[in-house]
């Protein structure tokens, strides 16, 4: 009986294999501190529906809530975005510790060598740790300085062979314009890349858009504000704005 109802679930899911890209904003605690722990237990019960229903899931998160390159306004850059880099890495174990007392199977991996904290990204590796269920975390980004998360995300989306990449950002989605700011700006449903480059669109950074033209990847943007939505969106509902080829 209880194999029947794991194949039935089975059976609504649309994407079997996902990037997640969490923003460091989206589990920020505010002026509390750094981390909303309760939050990302959320999360992890969502990611855990996830695993049992047959989704590998791997994450890339950003460091927001710590630290952006562009905060060190008379810094060296490259060193501005090494210590973004090493604030992912905070984010990854924390995500990671919260994920194991969840009871999932959990493995970082950063693109800059860090034996005694996790381990080297090794794109064999990792899919042989997401065949096996475990959730991996990509840390560091690409290791690289002028390249954003969104980048790593998409480009470890296309080593990994992933079938989308999920954005899980602090809006719900890709506007016109800023809905903070501007409160006549409309949410798009569907985007072709090129539209967004047309656009001028910020939501997704110019060299991830492109990256996912060229490589037919797509792209989910929705709110984090809800968890559940991670759960929504592998089952291929409708919510956020989905970005894919006009052929798509």
């Amino acid at each position: 009986m209880e194999q029947t109802e794991i194949r039935l679930e089975q059976t609504e899911i649309k994407y079997k294999r996902i990037l997640l890209k969490l923003s460091g904003e989206a589990l920020s605690a505010g002026e509390n501190g750094i981390l909303d722990f309760s939050f990302i237990e959320r999360i992890a019960q969502v990611v855990k529906k996830c695993r049992d229903a047959g989704v590998q899931v791997a994450i890339i998160v950003g460091a927001g809530n710590i630290w952006r390159g562009r905060q060190g306004k008379n810094m060296d850059s490259t060193r501005a975005d090494h210590m973004g880099m090493l604030a992912t890495t905070i984010n990854a174990l924390a995500i990671q510790d919260v994920f194991e007392q969840a009871g999932l199977d959990t493995r970082v991996m950063t693109a800059i060598n860090m034996a005694e904290f996790a381990e080297p990204y090794i794109r064999n590796k990792a899919i042989s740790h997401l065949s096996k269920g475990r959730v991996v975390i990509f840390g560091c980004g690409l290791g690289l300085p002028f390249f954003s998360t969104d980048t790593a995300a998409v480009l470890r989306a296309a080593e990994i062979k992933a079938d989308i990449v999920l954005l899980a950002k602090n809006v719900d989605g890709i506007y016109s314009a800023d809905p903070r700011k501007n409160p006549e700006a409309t949410r798009f449903e569907s985007l072709d890349y090129k539209e967004i480059i047309r656009r001028g669109l910020t939501a997704i950074d110019s060299t991830a858009t492109t990256f996912c033209m060229d490589n037919h990847i797509p792209i989910l943007v929705f709110g984090l504000d809800d968890p559940d939505n991670i759960y929504r969106a592998v089952k291929g509902e409708a919510l956020g704005t989905i970005v894919k080829s006009e052929q798509a």
